[in-house]
C-alpha cells in the first residue's frame, strides 16, 4: 500500500511557474511507475508525465518543453516543474502510483495509488 500527498497547487499568472510535489508513504524506487494526471473541470483525466524506475521520462505533447517530472528517490518525492503556464493547464493534479517493471502506462486507468489532488489555477 502507497500514500501519495500532493501539495504546491497554488493561482498563478499566464507565463508563471509552479513546482507541484508528490510525498509517497513508502519506497516506491525499485518497481513503481510515478506520474502527474490532471483533470479540467467537465473533462476527463488526462496523463501529464511519467517516470519510471530508471528515470526514463514521458510527457504529453501538450507539456514538452515546459514542464519535467522529477524524482527523489531518497526523499520519497515526485516533482512537477511546470513553466510557462498557460490558462489551459488549470486543473486538479493527481499524482498516481503503479508497480510496473517495463515502461510506465500513460493511461490513468493502469494506475492504482492516487493522492487527493492538489489545484493549478492560470488567469491573467
Amino acid at each position: 500500500q502507497v500514500k501519495l500527498v500532493e501539495s504546491g497547487g497554488d493561482s498563478v499568472q499566464i507565463g508563471g511557474s509552479l513546482t507541484l510535489s508528490c510525498a509517497a508513504s513508502a519506497n516506491t524506487a525499485d518497481n513503481y511507475c510515478m506520474g502527474w494526471f490532471r483533470q479540467a473541470a467537465g473533462k476527463e483525466r488526462e496523463g501529464v508525465a511519467t517516470i519510471d524506475r530508471f528515470a526514463r521520462r514521458s510527457s504529453a505533447d501538450s507539456v514538452k518543453g515546459r514542464f519535467t517530472i522529477l524524482r527523489d528517490n531518497a526523499k520519497r518525492t515526485l516533482y512537477l516543474q511546470m513553466n510557462s503556464l498557460k490558462p489551459g493547464d488549470t486543473a486538479i493534479y493527481y499524482c498516481a502510483a503503479a508497480a510496473f517493471w517495463g515502461n510506465c502506462p500513460a493511461s490513468h486507468r493502469e494506475y492504482n495509488y492516487w493522492g487527493q489532488g492538489t489545484q493549478v489555477t492560470v488567469s491573467s
